[in-house]
């Protein structure tokens, strides 16, 4: 728990932070003066502009501290207060910030407490600190304070990088790839999620080891002198953890790989049963599991947190004509997904490539839609899944611009705005969703003796009926179905008058 501070105290805070962040900005100027003068005139082109390039620019809005601590403690986990650094390489200003705003997102949903988030402008990141070891310094300097015992850097450090940057801050140090790979722990419900997160996780973890103390220094063998039973082939500790792990590794993937068989018989079985599927696919937080929820009924978990779906969860649903088919449900991609996550639960994602229809969701009142929408596509692409017909779907139509629902619908030509919150446009997305399902091929006219309802039940399911007529002899019946059908409707077909 988290206790608050009394009125002076704040404001004591506040103007120690003010005094704080001038002479900052005193020392930043400083040191622009001097570097215009150092090099004026000889840099011409691609320079950055000196106010773009002032240090470790301050991002407002980040911070979270919580009224409720009960926001976060379902995720039962210890608050960790941290800070934020983000390297801009290229884009706007904006787009730097938008990113780090998404890793405040990222954190809180981790359960950690933003105190501050900070960008460095560069050309790219550096291959020692990351941020250099000069503003990593500086770094060090809001670190101690604010109090903070965790720096999140926006981006994938090298296992250099990161004992790097830990030896000046002083503090843990993660990135980007291990913040989701904790988030992914946590939600991970089913046997598979867990062993997909452990996989993922190993895969990450395994350059990253290093020995402290006399760890390294633990071995069997190395030549003459050593004294007793230190004679042998020789293996450091660093390298039985590394074994173990990769041991374990292959353990991991036989097991998925064994979990993937039985998801693949249900998938199977759906296919036998000519059941059309459609995969809801998206940026996490879009609203995939409100929708899912407002077409089915389904009661699926729905909360204002990153990856609360890691699980795919598949409903039955049926269109506005009747016709059955399967909804599922997907892990929500992000920006930078790493690429140990997009391997590891490339097997859950099959949901999408081996549907009839995707159902694209982005969030209509994200700051950079489309950016959302280039993400997920990036995924969808590595699962093979391009040739899957695909609606774009605008949600939190209630909550976004209008001038930018426009710009999308314009851009994005099979798309439709909508509210899974509250309920606008989704009978129109109904609609959608049955004029895009493949329909059956063949048309048949049948009368099915009123012993045999199972086959006309079939024909409700697997087919579209056009018209169905209750007579003395039977149900005559007049349905689009698949051939495997058509063959068993055969026997019934009426003979032509002559």
């Amino acid at each position: 728990m988290t206790s608050s501070s009394s009125p002076s105290q704040a404001a004591q805070s506040v103007i120690a932070q003010n005094y704080s962040d001038g002479l900052r900005a005193d020392a930043l100027m400083e040191e622009d003066v001097a570097w215009s003068h150092e090099i004026d005139g000889e840099r011409d082109g691609d320079q950055f502009d000196r106010s773009e390039r002032a240090a470790l620019r301050r991002v407002a809005g980040l911070s979270t501290e919580l009224e409720d601590v009960t926001e976060v403690e379902y995720r039962q986990l210890r608050l960790e207060r941290v800070v934020l650094v983000g390297v801009w390489t290229s884009g706007t200003a904006q787009d730097a910030e938008n990113s780090l705003a998404e890793l405040a997102a990222l954190a809180e949903t981790a359960g950690a407490l933003v105190l501050d988030g900070v960008i460095q402008r560069r050309d790219k990141p550096d291959a020692a600190t990351y941020i250099g070891s000069g503003k990593a310094s500086e770094l060090r300097d809001i670190v101690l304070e604010s109090g903070a015992d965790t720096v999140i850097c926006d981006g994938e450090l090298s296992p250099g990088q990161l004992i790097h940057l830990e030896d000046v801050v002083k503090v843990k140090v993660i990135d980007r790839t291990a913040l989701i790979l904790d988030i992914f722990a946590q939600h991970a419900k089913s046997r598979e999620g867990k062993a997909q997160v452990a996989l993922a996780q190993m895969q990450y973890m395994l350059p990253r080891l290093r020995g402290w103390g006399q760890s390294l220094s633990r071995q069997m063998g190395g030549g003459k002198g050593g004294g007793l039973a230190t004679r042998g082939p020789g293996e450091t500790k660093i390298e039985t953890d590394r074994r173990r792990i990769r041991e374990k590794m292959a353990k991991m993937r036989r097991e998925i790989a064994e979990m993937k068989t039985g998801r693949e018989i249900k998938r199977q079985e759906r296919r036998r049963n000519k059941v059309p599927s459609v995969a809801i696919a998206g940026y996490t937080n879009a609203g995939k599991s409100s929708l899912l929820n407002r077409l089915t009924g389904a009661g699926v978990l729905v909360e204002n947190a990153l990856f609360a779906t890691l699980d795919p969860t598949v409903r039955r649903a049926e269109t506005p004509g009747g016709r059955l088919y399967t909804l599922a449900d997907t892990v929500g991609f992000v920006r930078h997904l790493p690429h140990h996550l997009v391997e590891a639960f490339r097997s859950t994602m099959e949901e999408v490539g081996d549907s009839d229809l995707i159902l694209h969701v982005v969030d209509g009142s994200h700051p950079d839609p489309e950016e959302q929408l280039a993400a997920v596509r990036e995924v969808i692409r590595d699962v093979g899944a391009t040739d899957v017909p695909e609606i774009v779907v605008i949600n939190k139509a209630d909550a976004a611009d209008p001038l930018v629902l426009q710009r999308l619908m314009r851009i994005e030509k099979r798309s439709i705005a909508v509210s899974a919150r509250t309920g606008q446009g989704i009978d129109e997305l109904l609609t959608l969703i049955d004029d895009e399902l493949p329909r059956p091929s063949v048309e048949v006219e049948a009368l099915v003796p009123y012993t045999l309802g199972k086959l006309v039940a079939r024909a409700h399911t697997e087919g579209e009926v056009i018209s169905e007529e209750h007579t003395a002899e039977g149900t005559l019946l007049k349905v689009r179905v698949h051939e495997e059908l058509a063959a068993d409707l055969a026997p019934y077909v009426p003979a032509p008058v002559v």
